[in-house]
């Protein structure tokens, strides 16, 4: 019987198995049940245990989870609090008593924050988001030596980039460096704004000008290269998370989705760059990355880093919802999102505006280098005078290249945005499980206008392994 049919039978003997890894002195896996199970101990609460999965359309999606709460009425796992839970694996298992292990199903892959107690009859596993993972500086290299420079961060570039300001690595020889590492190459070197002879070391990121520059030192290079150039969000995001940021916390390539990257990049060719000759973090620098083609990064419950842009043009059949799916009375509104009939998209970011530059240069490269970006627009103006939107909007920054794909993503968020939508939220049986964020459903039912049905994404996802019941937002 696979998982799909048994959580859909009438026959079932409910059991979670929770393996979680903790230190006590050295390092074990807790095997913990809530229903008794050869070689568990039958102690965990398994109406406790929620997960929560959601995107926001407002930019950064979410992963939570509620506490793994044990029992321990008797005192009897007191011990466990001298244990040391933070950052290590947990894992969350479903299925039947009569189950072998390898045929239940892995419902969470995730990390344990720490354990604590609500009450002096249980305790509480925290778990937190895998993304957590990420929140630690890019790049802590610095160029060091005895020059004005040494305590410079070392610049990392990826991708394509316009009129950086590169670090001078070395005074006495004109070195510059835009990157660690090999690169594409250098497209130019300007001093201000003059283009200038070099030589460029394509393995190292560097360059080296052929003449004492006159003023500030900018160049447009096209960056990091380890075998081949990335330009893609999801190329790039995916060489970010697996090879920087804190060595022990970094992703490795099982901790990535890669039927989701993979899928996402053929969707998603469009060429960006971005430049960092300032401390930040990785998840922060992939965030931009993924907005900027209008998606959103996140861990899934199976700790599977993916990306995922809100749309409503289905991907393959819908899964169907009719009233027999919809625990009664669990049908709402949640939200009804704020029209909005037009937007503007920020583009070609300049890296070093120059307001002032040498008269040698066209008059059409100095207005370039004295703004920060390109700008392009898309709007509805009859839902422009229907909601009285006379205020311009603010524009979206991001750090595509070409003004085609800027331009449609604008009009993809006007395709969204300029017509009335909602959010449904609703309850649905345990056959639903195994529905993942990004999903689209036909929604069949006789409220809220949805009598002949309609489609929409899945943008949260609840789970709760009590009852088993899946509570679904829905974007139509």
């Amino acid at each position: 019987m696979s998982f799909q049919d048994w959580i859909e039978s009438d026959s079932t003997y409910k059991c979670v198995l929770v393996d979680v890894d903790v230190k006590d002195g050295a390092e074990k896996t807790l095997n913990l049940s809530s229903r008794p199970y050869p070689g568990y101990n039958p102690i965990v609460i398994g109406d406790s245990i929620s997960m929560t999965e959601r995107l926001s359309l407002d930019g950064r999606s979410g992963f939570t989870v509620g506490d793994i709460e044990l029992m321990n009425a008797d005192g009897s796992i007191d011990s466990y609090l001298d244990y040391i839970w933070a950052n290590r694996s947990v894992k969350v298992y479903v299925g039947d008593v009569r189950f072998d292990k390898v045929d239940f199903e892995l419902v969470l892959d995730g990390v344990t924050d720490d354990i604590d107690s609500k009450s002096r009859d249980v305790l509480n596993i925290k778990v937190r988001d895998k993304l957590q993972r990420l929140e630690f500086p890019l790049t802590e290299n610095y160029l060091g030596g005895s020059g004005n420079n040494k305590d410079s961060l070392l610049p990392l570039c990826f991708g394509e980039v316009f009129n950086i300001s590169p670090l001078l690595a070395d005074e006495a020889t004109l070195k510059y460096q835009y990157h660690q590492g090999a690169t594409e190459g250098v497209i130019e070197v300007r001093d201000n704004g003059v283009p200038v002879g070099f030589t460029a070391n394509n393995t190292t990121g560097t360059f080296v000008l052929t003449q004492d520059p006159f003023g500030q030192v900018t160049c447009s290079v096209q960056g990091d290269k380890p075998t081949n150039w990335n330009t893609t969000a999801a190329n790039i995001i995916n060489r970010i998370v697996t090879t920087y940021g804190h060595s022990d916390l970094r992703f490795s390539g099982g901790d990535i989705d890669s039927s989701n990257f993979n899928a996402f990049d053929l969707a998603n060719p469009q060429p960006l760059g971005i430049y960092i000759d300032l401390s930040d973090t990785v998840l922060n620098v992939c965030n931009q990355i993924a907005q900027s083609v209008g998606a959103q990064l996140m861990v899934n419950r199976l700790g599977k880093l993916q990306l995922h842009k809100v749309t409503l043009t289905p991907t393959g059949t819908p899964t169907e919802i009719t009233s027999k799916d919809i625990i009664a009375g669990s049908l709402s509104v949640a939200q009804k999102i704020k029209v909005q009939g037009s937007f503007k998209v920020q583009y070609c970011k300049n890296w070093t505006v120059q307001p002032v530059l040498d008269t040698r240069i066209p008059a059409a490269h100095k207005d370039l280098l004295a703004k920060e970006w390109l700008e392009v627009k898309a709007e509805n103006a009859t839902v422009k005078s229907n909601y009285k939107q006379l205020v311009e909007v603010e524009a979206i920054p991001t750090l595509l290249l070409q003004e085609s794909d800027a331009q449609d993503l604008a009009d993809h968020y006007l395709s969204i945005y300029s017509t009335p939508r909602f959010i449904l939220s609703l309850t649905v049986t345990p056959k639903f499980m195994t529905m993942n964020l990004g999903d689209f459903v036909t929604i069949t039912t006789n409220r809220f206008g949805l009598d002949s049905g309609k489609t929409g994404q899945v943008v949260g996802i609840q789970i709760n392994l009590g009852n088993g019941n899946v509570n679904l937002e829905v974007l139509i």
